[in-house]
């Protein structure tokens, strides 16, 4: 170990750099090799460069706040418009068309926002909504329950507000198919809405095709016995108040073996529905009944207050980086937490150590961080019930 370490002291002059201190191991190595041993990539490369802004595409605008998640904002692009932002400040739209995404755009009145395209996830959250919608945390264990392969057709039944739809037109792909039926003639029109906006944005922004693969229908699904008999699906969703009402119907049409998901919101409804299934005596076995639950954490560098920090003085080269860095740390401000005045000689303690120890032994970050639980989580949404269709022995 102590032969490494003069190895690596001598491959840096004999003194170790300001910046290997808050870099890994590998990172480290790999700057301090020549250039054509180094893990360079090559220089004639071709670089990934997104397509900038337009009229018409969709575009996300994050402001970040102190401790909390940042506010966003979704608008689509026009010439001579303009979004309305935090503080009661405007943000031209001419201002971000031309400009690639992920970059910070100055407000007039001096605040800066962040500006890229929304990803599907943040477009369903987001997007205009009639009834609730079913979130993405439980429509991706919706899609892992019904193994949805790129050409299966698949039966949705509750368009809603058209986030579902969305997932599976995606799932399914160019060769597959997604028949959504909705009883309710405004939710039917806002999810074919949401679902025309989305895909003429993609359009725009990633210059090629979103799939048309989602056939939108304004029919109760349990009177719709004659459309099931002419086709046969690979999977079905029920997003609806009284799912035990279409199981009857659909049933029929679930190829053998395939399954059948069902979003709850109470687990009564759950049990009714696991009662009708019993009483009349539905091909189908209840395989699991889970709810989803995502326990956001917050780790964030901590800034000290009212005490005095032993670290050493900034060199020349901390200062370059943070000059180059300015932008990043004010977007990024909001992940800064203030300790506690108590907490303040158990730090100095701290610092002292991992200051007295040889330049032997490493240290990977330069500053203390704080890890907690947020205090801002997500709720519960549903239930979800996993339904496989099965041939009873008799038959």
């Amino acid at each position: 170990m102590a032969a490494w370490s003069g190895v690596r002291r001598a491959l840096s002059g004999g003194r170790r750099p300001v910046w290997a201190a808050s870099l890994s191991p590998e990172e480290r190595l790999r700057r301090m090799l020549p250039p054509e041993q180094g893990a360079e990539e090559p220089s004639g490369a071709p670089r990934a460069v997104p397509p900038p802004f337009r009229a018409g595409e969709l575009a996300l605008v994050e402001a970040p706040r102190r401790q909390r998640a940042p506010l966003r904002a979704l608008c689509r692009l026009a010439a001579g418009a303009a979004l309305g932002a935090p503080g009661g400040l405007l943000l031209p739209h001419d201002s971000v068309i031309g400009r690639l995404p992920g970059e910070v755009v100055r407000l007039r009145g001096g605040g800066r926002l962040l500006v890229r395209r929304p990803s599907l996830e943040e477009y369903a959250l987001l997007m205009p909504r009639g009834p609730a919608i079913a979130y993405p945390k439980d429509i991706s264990a919706m899609l892992m329950m019904m193994d949805v392969h790129p050409g299966d057709t698949v039966l949705e039944a509750g368009s809603g507000s058209g986030a579902l739809s969305l997932f599976l037109s995606r799932a399914v792909g160019p060769k597959g198919r997604v028949i959504s039926y909705e009883s309710r003639d405004d939710h039917h029109s806002l999810a074919k809405k949401n679902y025309r906006h989305w895909r003429a944005a993609w359009e725009i922004g990633h210059m090629e095709e979103w799939p048309d693969n989602v056939d939108f229908i304004l029919k109760d699904i349990s009177t719709a016995a004659e459309d099931m008999k002419s086709v046969t699906f690979d999977a079905i969703t029920l997003d609806m108040i009284s799912p035990q009402s279409a199981l009857s119907v659909v049933h029929p049409s679930l190829k053998q073996g395939g399954v059948c998901t069902v979003y709850l919101a109470n687990i009564t409804q759950v049990i009714d529905l696991l009662d009708r299934i019993r009483t009349c005596k539905l091909p189908f076995l209840c395989e699991s009944i889970v709810e989803v639950t995502h326990r956001k954490w917050l780790v964030l560098p901590a800034k000290i207050k009212n005490c005095k920090s032993s670290q050493t003085a900034e060199t020349q080269e901390n200062t370059e980086e943070e000059t180059h860095q300015k932008d990043y740390d004010e977007i990024h401000i909001q992940d800064q937490i203030v300790l506690k005045d108590i907490e303040c000689n158990e730090l100095q303690k701290d610092v002292f150590l991992t200051e007295s120890i040889s330049d032997d032994a490493e240290t990977y970050c330069s500053v203390p961080y704080v890890a907690r639980p947020s205090n801002w989580q997500d709720a519960h949404s549903a239930f979800l019930t996993k339904l496989r269709k099965f041939r009873p022995v008799n038959s």
